[in-house]
């Protein structure tokens, strides 16, 4: 089997190719930006590294020729001056489309979020629903997974988790009150492996949380709790560090925005959980934490 990860260099991404690294039945083309995103991935003979642009979709169409499966990873949640939601998330998702259509590919997976509406007053939620309408429009066989925060070694939540817990005092917003449902990135990625495995016919939209809803505050608590100390939970009003946020975004065009506090602070609630019906068998949230402090002590 031969699949294509785009965003190859994101924590996902690496995740993914670590799985697929020690395995001889797939082989990975790994779609980077820059030589720099290159050299941060797995070696492997099975990994084929290709520097690609989503603006070139002709040398895009030909990097995934051959390919039965392409999984879009690339997007972004924090904006900057040359990479906008528009640019990042909507633009590159339709290149990916048009390429796979142009190669030949048999099924897209796209990795969306929890929320995502091409309707959402949420610039970055309304994003992620244009990037999946793409994909729904596609005529491509598709799995969309709306996904949580991610939790595990190298994860963007685990390292803002990290960061807050070895403070003995943290402000955290909201005082931490909103409801998550972290999921384990390994988790993910075997249910990307087993959509690329056994690809359905048609389009599925799927969302995939982990197996415990948990208050952010007491996750922090927990995670301080096993590195052998307390923390003291302060509170940041939301609309303080929306305000905040504001008028340093709107000064520097970069950095956290009102629109990512409050993708941040939503409460994660899914109907139905995707993980019985994608054969994932979920890691508890107990020892997700310990791989992330193993990771530390590793790091030490």
């Amino acid at each position: 089997m031969k699949i294509a990860v785009t965003g190859a260099n994101s924590s996902v991404g690496r995740n993914l190719l670590a799985h697929v690294s020690g395995r001889a039945d797939i082989d990975v083309i790994a779609g980077v930006r820059s030589g720099s995103a290159a050299a941060s991935l797995p070696d492997s003979p099975r990994i084929h590294t290709r520097v690609i642009s989503y603006e070139r979709v002709g040398e895009l169409t030909e990097s995934l020729k051959g390919v039965s499966c392409a999984v879009h990873l690339a997007g972004i949640l924090i904006e900057g001056r040359a990479s906008t939601y528009e640019i990042a998330n909507v633009a590159a998702t339709r290149a990916v489309v048009e390429a796979s259509q142009q190669a030949g590919v048999g099924h897209i997976v796209l990795i969306s979020v929890l929320g995502a509406h091409p309707d959402s007053p949420n610039r970055f939620l309304r994003s992620k629903g244009e990037a999946e309408k793409a994909v729904l429009a596609s005529g491509l066989a598709a799995t969309i997974v709306r996904t949580p925060i991610l939790l595990g070694p190298g994860t963007a939540g685990a390292e803002a988790l990290m960061r807050t817990v070895k403070q003995r005092k943290s402000n955290l917003l909201a005082g931490g009150s909103y409801t998550m449902r972290p999921l384990d990135v390994d988790d993910l990625s075997q249910a990307i492996l087993g959509i690329c495995e056994a690809p359905t016919k048609g389009v599925r939209v799927l969302e995939l949380v982990g197996p415990e809803p948990i208050v952010y505050r007491d996750l922090v608590t927990r995670m301080a709790a096993l590195l052998g100390h307390d923390v003291t939970i302060g509170t940041i009003p939301v609309w303080i560090a929306k305000l905040g946020a504001a008028v340093t975004h709107r000064l520097t065009g970069e950095g956290v925005s009102p629109t990512v506090i409050e993708v941040i602070t939503a409460n994660e609630s899914v109907p139905k959980n995707a993980d019985e019906e994608m054969g994932v068998t979920l890691t508890p949230l107990s020892q997700t934490l310990e791989k992330i402090l193993a990771m530390k002590d590793r790091k030490a």
